[in-house]
């Protein structure tokens, strides 16, 4: 059916002509925080229902992903709240250990100073004052999106009471031989000067170089040849590693070499871990800059000696190196090699390279005594957990990634060389060397009664108090009746791309220190790209801010195009032409309740509360079983997570069921003299709408409660209301199977009407051929809402016949629809006029047709606009056949 419902001709003072998003976001937030509707409740006997918000850094700002990601949370915690659900949506912050503490390193060194001038206590006083003051900026941004957190409870990764959690889970940790401090190869950015964790670390494919350098033997008479990418660390090289099944090296006349440039003998062991298979399958050891060497070196006993320092630069045990930067060393050293005789060959080798998350630094990997969980016992629980079920990842897809990342965990890193950050409760006693793990700070050594007692100068890693996130923002390590209502939480809605950063650790941490699962359920929604499918990046210039998306189109439209796209492990393609349409969509759900209210000022919402279906005729018979059948296709897909199915649903019934066609239906009703027909059509209508508002509120939150407050009743928030329930006494599957027939009918009565170029005022003749009995007498019964609803001045419904000369047809099911044209339109005048649309046409699309030929337009254009110029000819194309159509048809009268 046309989109023909005009509701600007009211000027209903209850309801603003239109939609003034700005005002009415602003005003609703407002009073929402001002009522506390946000606030978590705790009563017995209720089911409960809990999320934790994935805290966003403290630096940080909103963009898409963080509204995707946000508004699918709103919509289940105001879905469940409004079914009486008990709730509490936790907000907070991350601290952000390198991001925050970058910043703040900016800011004095445009003040001419640095952190080491003004010492750790000033530094760490500099980063709460800059958090303070400009760390909430992106709260205030998820308030603007709506976001009904129980704002009272908000969190912060280093406030108070997570801080004593971090101590208190550190303390066991270690006290269970959990958590240990040892020499081990490390991942190090010698611009951030710190440890990173192997999540933390981009691979990049680079295009390097592969070396092969030939070691003599030491005896001087012949050589062994290694290949390697980083010759530099040859300088620390203590052995070279050979495969005992390798039948090059069966039969070596030595077991020891000569290492180049420093002249330093060094063995030759025999390790399986050598890939035969890469360079000459002879491996370079260098235990200190390689995990892989660092493990062969523990096995064979050989000694790790670092030649490198924190910063990138080759130290004293370099040699003649020292002081050099690490790339400069590394062309020296080829330099000298080829001098030597020693460089056999260089070829193109293309391999990944860790880049640091942060900065983008090639990250070192370092030998370095640093703290680490042994996670391997805590990981198998984990494992178990969503074997069993107890946890479900969704989608399922996801599950088998999570496993093979589990079975393949490493101890995880958890210090960092920085000073923002939860500082490591671990003292030594200079007195005589004892180490103090304490969840208190300790005033004296237990083992020898010193006072000087010097604190663990690292950080912990920022994922470490992240991990606890679930319990500790409840009040652990105090039991508490937060605990006992909402862990384990309901469902933890993030990013698949953080599954192993933070997700599988929450998975440990929480079945480790609460013996539970810390959510049930996890949601892992995709990536929001541009409308090409092309990632979103500041490079690329196709970012967009939904800060000025919800500027330009509203709250209520961005949110609902979010919903719309969220399907589960698909992508996002966001436009501003998608959310512009959802604008359209609000713009439609606002006139129609202007329409609305026109007609239900007076209705009593008791009287309308016990609405009897039984006896009702078949237009509020059929929309109020549809309006049952999407509350439960809604529900079914909520609880699914099925996001993109209930806005879709949602959509379907307000737009082109609700609006087009049962607000076309009743207007007879309306605006009619039968009192009795009127006030069916207004008690329903008023219901109907009730209904929508409800459903619409989680996804679109603001227009639904504006509307909301302005229909007939005293009225509360719509945020305390019950979401509809399936009413069986709503069921009509009859009535939707006979509109639907209506519906088929007038459909195809207006198609040819559109086709045909019969004026809308015009009034037509139609005839319904109709072979089935039972649905020829239902069409029967209702001639007169088909006759209104397509300007019929005579319909005729028969079970046989023939079709009427030079009438226009189309075909539903079995039914044959004709409407005869003669004294309706001028055949020669509306040939005549198509063909002239049809010649300018062409001309058009000759000329969009040479341009995109041209090869230097092709070369030289911006993407952008060659998209354009191919969406244009597209357009001309499809308005040409619908031309050629159209003549066809008119033609074929002629005959």
């Amino acid at each position: 059916m046309s989109n023909t419902t005009d509701t600007t001709q009211t000027d209903d003072p209850t309801l603003a002509k239109a939609y003034e998003f700005k005002s009415v976001e602003e005003k609703w937030y407002t009073s929402w925080q001002e009522q506390k509707k946000f606030q978590a409740t705790m009563v017995d006997g209720r089911p409960s229902f809990s999320i934790v918000i994935p805290p966003p850094n403290v630096t940080g700002v909103l963009h898409v992903g963080h509204a995707l990601n946000n508004t699918l949370q709103d919509i289940l915690i105001r879905f469940r709240r409004m079914q009486g659900y008990n709730t509490v949506w936790v907000p907070g912050t991350d601290h952000a250990g390198i991001a925050t503490q970058n910043v703040v390193e900016r800011q004095l060194a445009q003040e001419g100073t640095s952190r080491h001038d003004i010492g750790r206590r000033k530094f760490i006083e500099r980063v709460w004052e800059w958090k303070e003051e400009s760390g909430g900026q992106i709260i205030n941004q998820l308030k603007r999106l709506g976001c009904s957190c129980d704002w009272d409870r908000e969190r912060f990764t280093m406030d108070k009471g997570l801080s004593r959690a971090v101590r208190e889970v550190f303390a066991r940790l270690y006290d269970e031989g959990l958590i240990y401090r040892g020499d081990y190869i490390i991942n190090w950015c010698p611009r951030c000067h710190t440890a990173l964790a192997d999540l933390e670390v981009e691979h990049e494919p680079t295009d390097g170089k592969l070396y092969h350098i030939r070691y003599p033997f030491t005896s001087g008479d012949g050589h062994l040849v290694v290949a390697t990418t980083r010759p530099e660390t040859m300088l620390g090289d203590t052995a070279v590693a050979v495969h005992p099944a390798d039948e090059r090296y069966n039969s070596l006349p030595e077991k020891s070499v000569t290492l180049p440039l420093v002249n330093r003998t060094i063995p030759i062991v025999f390790d399986t871990h050598v890939e035969r298979e890469f360079g000459t399958g002879a491996l370079k050891v260098t235990p200190a800059h390689d995990l892989n060497d660092f493990e062969i070196a523990r096995r064979h006993d050989l000694p790790a000696l670092k030649v490198m320092d924190d910063f990138g630069n080759m130290n004293s045990e370099a040699g003649p190196y020292a002081g050099q930067e690490r790339f400069e060393c590394r062309k020296n050293v080829v330099a000298a090699l080829e001098e030597e005789g020693l460089l056999e060959s260089v070829e193109p080798y293309q391999h990944g390279v860790g880049h640091c998350y942060r900065c983008q630094t090639v990250v070192e990997p370092s030998l370095s005594k640093q703290w680490f969980v042994s996670v391997k016992p805590l990981a198998e629980e984990a494992i178990k957990a969503v074997k069993d079920g107890h946890t479900r990842i969704l989608p399922k897809t996801w599950e088998n990634t999570y496993y093979d990342w589990m079975y393949n965990i490493r101890d995880w890193c958890i210090s960092r060389q920085i000073w923002w950050g939860h500082q490591i409760p671990a003292w030594t006693c200079e007195s005589c060397g004892e180490l103090i793990v304490s969840t208190v700070d300790p005033t004296s050594c237990p083992k020898c009664d010193g006072a000087s007692l010097q604190q663990e100068t690292d950080v912990l890693d920022t994922w470490f108090s992240s991990a606890l996130w679930p319990f500790s923002t409840l009040g652990w390590p105090d039991d508490t009746q937060e605990l006992s209502f909402f862990y384990p939480t309901s469902v933890l809605i993030t990013s698949f791309d953080i599954l192993f950063f933070w997700v599988a650790r929450m998975m440990m941490m929480g079945i480790h220190f609460k013996k539970e699962i810390p959510f049930k359920d996890v949601y892992l929604h995709a990536l929001v790209r541009d409308k090409h499918g092309h990632k979103m990046s500041k490079s690329k210039g196709n970012v967009m801010d939904p800060l000025l998306v919800m500027d330009e189109y509203g709250t209520d439209a961005l949110r609902f195009t979010m919903t719309a796209f969220a399907a589960q492990g698909r992508d996002i393609r966001l436009s501003e032409e998608r959310i512009e349409g959802y604008r359209h969509f609000m713009n439609k759900i606002w006139n129609a309740a202007r329409f609305a209210l026109m007609h239900i000022k007076d209705c009593d919402p008791a009287v309308t509360a016990s609405l009897a279906t039984d006896d009702l005729p078949l237009a509020h018979r059929w929309i109020v079983s549809r309006t049952n059948s999407t509350v439960a296709e809604v529900i079914k897909a909520l609880d699914e997570y099925r996001f993109n199915d209930a806005a879709s649903v949602v959509y379907q019934f307000i737009w082109h069921e609700f609006c087009d066609w049962y607000l076309e239906w009743i207007k007879p009703d309306l605006y009619g003299s039968d009192d009795d027909a009127k006030k069916i059509a207004q008690a329903v209508l008023f219901t109907v709408l009730e209904s929508i508002l409800k459903l619409l509120h989680p996804i679109s939150p603001f227009i639904t409660e504006e509307i909301w407050h302005v229909l007939p009743g005293k009225r509360e928030s719509i945020m305390t209301e019950s979401f509809p329930e399936i009413n069986p006494s709503w069921d009509d599957q009859e009535a939707e199977k006979t509109t639907g027939f209506l519906i088929g009918v007038i459909t195809g009565i207006r198609n040819i009407r559109s086709e045909m170029m019969i004026h809308p005022t015009t009034e037509i003749e139609s005839f319904v051929i109709c072979p089935d009995a039972a649905t020829a007498e239902k069409l029967t019964s209702n001639t007169d809402t088909i006759s209104t609803l397509t300007r019929s001045r005579k319909l005729t419904i028969l079970q046989d016949g023939k079709c009427p000369q030079g009438a226009a047809s189309y075909i539903f099911n079995d039914m044959e629809i004709y409407v005869p044209l003669s004294g309706l339109i001028d055949v020669e005048k509306e040939l005549t006029k198509l063909q002239k649309q049809k010649e300018k046409l062409e001309t058009q699309i000759k000329k969009t047709d040479a341009k995109l030929g041209n090869s230097k337009f092709l070369a030289n254009a911006p993407d952008e606009i060659v998209a354009k110029e191919k969406g244009k000819l597209e357009t001309l194309t499809s308005k040409m056949e619908k031309i050629k159509e159209s003549m066809e048809r008119l033609a074929g009268l002629e005959k």
